[in-house]
């Protein structure tokens, strides 16, 4: 190994718009969806070692073993990869869980990047994508980052020029949307397809007001709803819930609105984020 250690700063993912679009035939859905990262992030420490996998956790509520996705990155690199060594990954947790925010496909995605790092590029990014796809949907756009639209399960993904600039208020309420429940109720009762991705990428500065998201549709959820009202009362120009939820954010002009905006949510998980460019963060 070349390093030691490597530092990685794991962006969550805002989505600016998302919609299902078909099914495929092992049940895995088919989506549309505008990423954005932000600079909302988990620290992912991965350390070079022997043999094994060690996650630890600042969270005491995140599984350290098999279960955590940053332990199955680990595993299925090393099994790509080959050879004999390990790792001990310790993740920072400041993206909440259950959030829609992408925090954990985010730390899987610094696992596999901070891995590749250690071991002297055995793995092309392209190639490091492709095994990102076997984990988790959203962990090939955690490894790209930026902004994209990003197709299929999120393997396809379209790099977008930057938007104008805007700040993020992230509002988490108190209750997690597990993704899993979430498309399970798509299930019971699907959605048309809004096909409105085309309008939304054409819409420029004008994007706050195009904002969606199908599972806003599903949900019917009356404090999402609530959150996203007081959201616009505060001044923000557009808002949304994030993936499946539960995080809802809102679009301001400037850092100081969404930092205001802020003290409507006294007692939620509350941020104010801003874009970041594509490419993960060692720190």
């Amino acid at each position: 190994m070349l390093n030691e250690k490597i530092t990685v700063l794991a962006h969550a993912k805002l989505n600016l718009y998302l919609d299902i679009v078909g099914t495929r035939t092992d049940g895995y859905h088919l989506l549309e969806t505008v990423l954005q990262s932000v600079d909302l992030s988990d620290v992912v420490e991965v350390t070079a070692a022997r043999e094994g996998i060690l996650v630890s956790c600042s969270n005491p509520e995140i599984p350290t073993g098999e279960k955590n996705i940053c332990y199955k990155a680990a595993k299925r690199f090393a099994e790509r990869v080959g050879g004999n060594f390990g790792a001990a990954i310790h993740i920072e947790k400041r993206i909440p869980d259950g959030a829609g925010l992408g925090g954990g496909s985010a730390d899987a995605a610094a696992v596999l990047y901070a891995l590749n790092e250690l071991n002297g590029l055995p793995m092309r990014l392209d190639e490091l994508q492709q095994l990102a796809a076997e984990i988790g949907a959203d962990v090939p756009f955690c490894l790209f980052g930026g902004l994209a639209v990003c197709r299929g399960i999120g393997e396809v993904i379209e790099p977008l020029s930057p938007l104008p600039e805007r700040f993020y208020l992230i509002v988490k309420p108190n209750f997690r949307c597990p993704t899993q429940k979430a498309y399970q109720l798509y299930d019971n009762a699907p959605v048309p397809a809004k096909n409105t991705l085309k309008a939304f990428c054409n819409a420029g500065s004008r994007y706050p007001e195009m904002l969606y998201n199908v599972f806003e549709e599903i949900y019917g959820n009356v404090e999402i709803s609530s959150i996203k009202a007081k959201l616009r009362e505060t001044g923000a120009l557009g808002a949304l819930l994030t993936g499946s939820g539960s995080a809802v954010f809102g679009v301001y002009e400037t850092a100081q609105g969404a930092a205001s905006a802020a003290s409507a949510f006294p007692e939620m998980f509350t941020a104010v984020a801003k874009p970041v460019a594509a490419g993960l963060a060692v720190i």
